[in-house]
């Protein structure tokens, strides 16, 4: 079996950040997600699903979201603005109809990450 190799990051607070890479990978971010842990996807198709592991802050999300948005098709065809949606693992659903990486989500906020921080990100 092949191992999986995810997008890995850490938040400033020390929390580790899963991201998939395409949409079977995007499949196993989410199944792996704790109920009330965060998970974050751009509003727009396209993009990875990023898993805060354990209890996030606000300053975690913040900082998952210029992730998630720098790896989104919003940002690598508009280099704008991109506007993310956070929401809990127990939020996810799964029709039978739904391609592979889709979702539904319950409820979610919505924060918009400015093209300044993605900017400042993809330099590091």
């Amino acid at each position: 079996m092949k191992e999986v190799k995810f997008r890995k990051y850490c938040t400033s607070s020390g929390k580790d950040v899963v991201c998939g890479k395409d949409a079977e990978q995007n499949e196993l971010v989410v199944a792996q997600s704790g109920d009330s842990e965060s998970v974050l996807h751009t509003k727009a198709p396209g993009s990875p699903f990023c898993n805060i592991k354990g209890k996030a802050t606000l300053k975690d999300i913040k900082e998952t979201a210029v992730i998630c948005a720098a790896h989104s098709k919003t940002w690598k065809q508009n280099k704008l603005d991109v506007e993310i949606h956070v929401f809990r693992g127990k939020d996810i659903f799964k029709e039978p109809d739904m391609k592979t990486g889709t979702f539904g989500v319950k409820k979610a906020k919505s924060i918009k990450v400015k093209k300044e921080e993605i900017l400042k990100f993809l330099k590091k």
